[in-house]
């Protein structure tokens, strides 16, 4: 993780709009956003994985974040809030305007993708399991398509 004031202060938003959240594996939520982050090369996209789930999930607002962080930040941010009634396909193919936005939307195909992480999970059928797999499978080859 790469430690400045413009990425802690984006950790502690999304540690605060997080609390209490557990992910479809019953882990606290935060994690994801942490897992995210450890993988990214520089400032801008460690804020933007840290909060690429912020505005979706939580009641925190783009507009609210718009206050807290430069448009470096925000302009992928805008691109990986996925908005309600949007085709989940259309979106992706939006993402690929932005490379930051990619870089960690793959990050996050990757990680929900890691079905280990629901080992001694109940609740979770192999039906689940295969339509993630053929959804971000999908949704990987729909980012990496060149043009």
């Amino acid at each position: 993780m790469i430690y400045t004031p413009l990425t802690n202060k984006a950790m502690r938003i999304a540690y605060a709009a997080h609390h209490g959240q557990l992910d479809k594996s019953g882990q606290p939520y935060i994690f994801h956003p942490y897992h995210l982050a450890e993988q990214m090369p520089d400032e801008t996209s460690v804020c933007v994985a840290l909060l690429h789930d912020v505005a979706e999930d939580t009641d925190i607002t783009l507009a609210a974040l718009e206050r807290e962080f430069p448009e470096r930040v925000m302009a992928p941010l805008r691109l990986l809030t996925h908005q309600k009634g949007t085709d989940y396909f259309a979106y992706l193919r939006a993402l690929r305007a932005d490379p930051v936005a990619v870089m960690v939307k793959l990050a996050d195909l990757a990680h929900n993708a890691d079905q280990s992480r629901f080992s001694g999970c109940e609740g979770v059928t192999e039906e689940r399991l295969a339509y993630w797999r053929e959804k971000y499978a999908k949704a990987r080859a729909i980012l990496t398509q060149r043009g």
